[in-house]
């Protein structure tokens, strides 16, 4: 049995958690721990409670505050962890908090610019135009005319989250030393992420650098807009960045529906996104309908980098060809993906995983235009990853998510926009632009070098296997095998290393008449010696041959 150390300081939140807790019908590791203490008499009429509503569960958390607001926004990535019915309903959540008085974010600008907010704007509207937990945004204008939006950060919020992210810390170690389920999904590593992406999303700094470089990224995209920092009005708790102004694409009328193109700008913005994912390697991770605004001159904005999703080269081409598999309607292909792309655990079940992943791609391949839903493809794909036993990457689970969300704007510009043909459309200029990204004076250096260690390191590891077989100390593991198939592969291994031993043992003897004296030459060489050689080039040619021909079937 593990107890909390219960501080008294933190018995609000800890009474909070634990009440969430027993809804969710952990009754037994809130008894264990200690945090039924915190209940003070309620814990009868909440152990009879089932697993609360995905709306119930969003609204608890809106209650709890800006930590677990934020918790609920990383949540909303996870598809592994919890079903889309509460993805969907975690995209809703709002932050439910009053705007900080006009005094406190002046004292936050003076504090970071050690100027106050008249010398920095020409404007600076007190009111907010909106508020959120970590910070609001004000509309303001330089001194050259320039309209802006800054975002401020709240006073006090560090120390506030701080304080919640360490209760976090010590009852998901408890869970997980307690639960198997806490213990799978590894909790304290998600509590570990969430704290480092709160971290960084709490630095102005770093969403700067996010902006100017998604719109670096987004030069080729006309109907995608993304703001552009100021920098010398942004700090770590002061982001200033250009006014963006419009309405989100969610709650256009029909009427301004009529104005867009629709189709045009829901390929736009998906095309953006695969470009993001695919070629660039960085990409919008929380493009919610809050963060994507409809702009008078019928661009789509993209606001809030506080999360973004960063992928290496090799994740980019298996999530490519995932997308390509999935809209492909090819389920042993995509499983194949699946298992490269994330870990597979000690109690992973091939059979049982390779089963799900055909149900859930052929049932997605059978759904209508207007049903098809790339992002619950990824995160459902992601959570019978889990369920199975095997540890999905989370730039999978945060590429679903933002797929997810991209699927609900696609429909918003246009009802019937098919996110599969899109994908479909861009696969092959993805791959051609992909290629040239990829053919970069250093990356091909880098081929060369290992093509260079390739070939020298060849014959001593050719030498290796020989040694080994000639002392018959080669071993081959397999996790599992049919025995027929078993057998036929040994005889081609023994027959193969039987007819490389002849070849070399001609090509040895070749070498070794090679300065014997003889009448029977051909083109001035011994006349054996030259047959011996020829005989070992055909030996190794009908070798190489049947091996290209039949093992690239196998």
């Amino acid at each position: 049995m593990i107890k909390l150390s219960l501080k008294p300081k933190h018995f609000k939140r800890y009474r909070q958690i634990a009440s969430l807790l027993l809804r969710f019908g952990m009754f037994e590791f809130v008894k264990s721990t200690g945090l039924v203490t915190t209940l003070e008499g309620e814990v009868s009429g909440l152990t009879q409670k089932v697993q609360p509503k995905a709306e119930e569960f969003v609204a608890e958390l809106e209650a709890m505050g800006p930590t677990f607001v934020k918790l609920g926004q990383v949540l909303s990535t996870r598809g592994d962890l919890l079903p889309a019915e509460y993805i969907a309903a975690l995209e809703t959540l709002q932050d439910n908090v009053g705007p900080v008085p006009f005094e406190g974010i002046e004292g936050v600008i003076s504090e970071e610019f050690g100027q106050g907010v008249a010398s920095l704007f020409l404007t600076f509207d007190p009111n907010p135009l909106a508020a959120a937990s970590l910070g609001q945004v004000h509309a303001a204008t330089l001194t050259d005319g320039r309209k802006v939006a800054v975002k401020v950060q709240r006073p006090g919020i560090r120390a506030k989250l701080a304080e919640d992210l360490d209760v976090l810390d010590e009852i998901a170690g408890a869970l997980e030393s307690l639960t198997e389920v806490a213990q799978r999904f590894r909790f304290k590593s998600i509590v570990s992420e969430f704290r480092r992406t709160l971290m960084r999303e709490l630095d102005y700094r770093t969403e700067a650098e996010n902006l100017s470089l998604l719109h670096a990224n987004m030069k080729g995209f006309e109907q995608i807009l993304v703001p552009q920092p100021v920098a010398d009005r942004t700090t770590a708790r002061v982001l200033t960045m250009d006014m963006v102004e419009g309405i989100k694409v969610t709650t256009m009328t029909v009427e301004r529906r009529a104005q867009i193109d629709g189709p045009n700008l829901a390929e736009a913005l998906q095309k953006a996104f695969m470009k993001q994912i695919c070629v660039d390697g960085f990409f919008h991770a929380d493009p919610h309908p809050g963060n994507v605004l409809l702009t008078a001159d019928n661009r789509v904005a993209l606001l809030d980098l506080g999360m973004v999703g960063r992928l290496g080269p090799e994740m980019r081409e298996l999530l490519l060809r995932l997308l390509i598999a999935l809209g492909d309607g090819r389920p042993d292909l995509v499983a194949n993906l699946a298992v490269r792309i994330g870990q597979p655990g000690p109690k992973y079940d091939e059979a049982r995983f390779r089963s799900a992943i055909k149900g859930l791609v052929n049932a997605s391949s059978g759904e209508t235009v207007a049903q098809m839903q790339l992002g619950r493809v990824i995160m459902d794909l992601a959570r019978t990853a889990s369920d199975c036993g095997m540890t999905p990457p989370t730039e999978l689970t945060m590429l679903g998510k933002a797929l997810f969300s991209l699927d609900e704007l696609g429909r918003a510009l246009a009802p019937d926009f098919d996110p599969y043909e899109t994908v479909r459309r861009s696969a092959i200029p993805l791959v051609m632009r992909m290629l040239r990204e990829g053919a970069t004076p250093a990356h091909m250096l880098n081929q060369m070098l290992e093509i260079n260690e390739f070939g020298r390191e060849l014959p001593g590891r050719v030498n290796k296997i020989l040694d080994r077989v000639a002392d018959n100390r080669l071993e081959i593991r397999v996790r599992s095998f049919d025995e027929r198939q078993l057998i036929q592969g040994f005889q081609k291994v023994a027959n193969r290393i039987t007819q490389a031993l002849i070849i070399a043992a001609l090509v040895v003897g070749a070498a070794l008449i090679m300065n014997v004296p003889t009448s029977f030459t051909i083109i001035g060489y011994p006349g054996l010696a030259v047959l011996l050689f020829l005989l070992a080039l055909a030996g190794a040619t009908a070798l190489l041959w049947d091996i290209l021909r039949h093992d690239r079937k196998g």
